[in-house]
């Protein structure tokens, strides 16, 4: 049985990345990328969030005894094999997750457009997701 507490502390974190993230998205383009703090705090906080949602699909996963995961991305779809996403939403995560992986592995050579383009309009994914976790308290 998945445990609320833990799934409870999780989605406080991550609200407190996304209400981070939702301020920053006041900002332009071009005042995202003039200022490396503004650009570095929406990096880490971006990584932060689909962290955190890979704890609690890794928690869900282990706790209800849904699978064995090799890959951060298998969580997605241990998720949705079992009903607790739909596919659309796996696809949305597993790219959320290979965005985290450029975001720790590839950092020499982040697109900061990109970066942009996810804090304007992926937040929305990340809400999805974690719709999905609150629903289990």
């Amino acid at each position: 049985m998945v445990r609320a507490e833990v799934i409870r502390k999780r989605l406080n974190k991550l609200d407190e990345y996304l209400q981070v993230l939702r301020v920053q998205q006041r900002y332009t383009y071009d005042e995202l990328a003039s200022d490396p703090e503004r650009y570095g705090s929406v990096e880490r906080f971006l990584q932060l969030a689909v962290e955190v949602l890979s704890d609690l699909g890794s928690h869900v996963v282990a706790d209800e005894g849904l699978g064995v995961v090799d890959w951060h991305s298998d969580i997605a779809s241990v998720m949705c094999d079992h009903g607790y996403i739909d596919a659309d939403l796996r696809d949305r995560w597993v790219r959320m997750i290979g965005f985290r992986n450029v975001l720790v592995h590839v950092y020499m050579d982040i697109d900061l457009r990109i970066v942009y383009d996810v804090l304007q309009h992926g937040l929305a994914d990340i809400e999805a997701l974690r719709q999905v976790f609150a629903e289990m308290l």
